[in-house]
């Protein structure tokens, strides 16, 4: 009994090796990542921004962003760009830099 549970998670252990090996393979020929891991990665050139708030940078396709005279600002997140909008403005009319934490 001892032997076929033995041989049957070696078995199992070898057929993952192989299909990791098999996977790794597509992926390399393919240059496309497979598999559930790879969902929240963005693609390779794809531009990303910076957080003003927090330092975080996002891809802008995912990010939550408001328009400025200067251009969109990108947001990690709502509570970035609910600290963002509360910002006081300086008299020159340019906001203050807010202060956050780095990344």
């Amino acid at each position: 009994m001892i032997r076929f549970l033995l041989l049957s998670i070696l078995l199992t252990l070898v057929a993952r090796m192989f299909w990791k090996m098999i996977d790794g393979a597509i992926e390399g020929y393919t240059g496309q990542p497979r598999g559930r891991g790879s969902a929240g990665v963005p693609a390779k050139g794809v531009r990303m921004v910076q957080d003003p708030v927090c330092g975080t940078f996002v891809v802008p396709a995912a990010a939550l962003s408001i328009s400025e005279p200067a251009g969109p600002v990108y947001f990690c997140s709502a509570a970035c760009r609910d600290r963002y909008r509360g910002r006081p403005s300086t008299s020159s009319g340019r906001p203050e830099r807010v202060e956050g934490r780095t990344a």
